[in-house]
């Protein structure tokens, strides 16, 4: 379950350029990695029309060249670590070689800003960084599963989690793979800036919002994309219905098929069940209700199609390991002006 405390300073408000996000790039880097991050933190998003840039990126390295993973190719003509120590984010991604410790220059860097207050962030096996710079002893964090063993093994006092996509310890954040760094990133852009900014730049990647498997994650789901046609119009139709008492069965009427028939469906385009679905979309609806301002358990729970608001207590507890008033000073109207103070 991710971290409920306070976030720290660093954790700016939304719609503001000054927090400044740094990657540091090492030897054997994972290109693909680098990337993510560029993308989520580097990239303008005009077609979001805000009058600044969600962040300001840098990448710096600790020697003037570094060879990339597997020697695709050199990166060079970067500032170096110096500018990991104006960071309010530091982001640290994964290299295959997880044997061989970091070089000094790298985990300095990563130590000052973790003490200065910055928020860290490691992608992939980016997390044996972390522990070896001594910032995860006692904490839970996450690596690539093919790695859990040895990261175990060279570092016992952290808690690691294999199951699942990403951890949330407040300033320390965790991902579990490659493409887990979207998950990760996602969230980061949802923590600091809000749903509905977090939506428009998974869009702009088509990449889903939430990713489903037992993940506790907050980022909204919009209806996805699938290969088949056959679902698309049932999903819009059940999306627009979403608030009314829809069953396994009346989508499957709707779409003229059997119970079992529809499951397969399912299955097979969505890597999931008919009922997991519409309780999914129930509850990414009721975090909308929340998030835009509503207090009333009981409107939530009949807007979203939840019923009551013992069932939608339930429910968002199950999916985001928040209870509703946990989840509205976290993510509600007034969580900004909460960060506002804090900051």
């Amino acid at each position: 379950m991710p971290h409920e405390s306070s976030h720290r300073s660093s954790h700016r408000s939304a719609h503001r350029s000054s927090h400044r996000v740094a990657v540091i790039v090492d030897e054997g880097t994972n290109p693909f990695e680098v990337g993510i991050a560029t993308e989520l933190f580097g990239l303008p998003r005009p077609e979001l029309g805000l009058p600044e840039p969600l962040y300001e990126l840098t990448l710096c390295t600790p020697t003037p060249e570094i060879r990339m993973n597997h020697g695709f190719f050199t990166l060079s003509g970067v500032p170096g670590l110096e500018a990991a120590d104006t960071a309010d984010t530091l982001v640290v991604p994964g290299r295959p070689d997880n044997v061989v410790p970091r070089g000094e220059a790298v985990l300095d860097a990563v130590r000052r800003a973790h003490a200065r207050g910055a928020r860290v962030v490691s992608l992939c096996t980016g997390s044996f960084a972390l522990a070896e710079a001594g910032i995860l002893d006692g904490r839970r964090a996450t690596t690539h599963w093919r790695w859990a063993d040895l990261f175990r093994e060279l570092h016992p006092t952290v808690l690691l989690e294999p199951d699942v996509l990403f951890v949330d310890e407040g300033d320390v954040l965790t991902a579990a793979g490659s493409a887990a760094a979207l998950d990760l990133g996602l969230y980061i852009v949802r923590r600091d800036h809000g749903a509905e900014i977090a939506n428009a730049v998974s869009r702009r990647l088509l990449f889903a919002a939430h990713r489903d498997g037992g993940q506790r994650q907050f980022v909204e789901r919009p209806v996805p994309d699938v290969p088949d046609e056959s679902l698309a119009p049932l999903l819009a139709w059940a999306g627009e219905r979403i608030d009314k008492p829809l069953t396994v069965t009346d989508l499957a009427t709707r779409a003229a098929v059997s119970p079992a028939t529809l499951h397969r469906r399912f299955r097979a385009q969505l890597g999931t069940t008919p009922l997991a679905w519409l309780t999914g979309e129930r509850v990414a609806l009721a975090c909308r209700l929340i998030e835009r301002g509503e207090e009333r358990l009981d409107i939530v729970a009949q807007r979203s199609g939840l019923g009551t608001a013992a069932n939608l207590r339930a429910r968002l507890r199950r999916e985001t390991g928040l209870s509703p008033s946990a989840y509205r000073r976290r993510f509600g109207p007034s969580a900004g002006e909460a960060l506002r103070a804090w900051a």
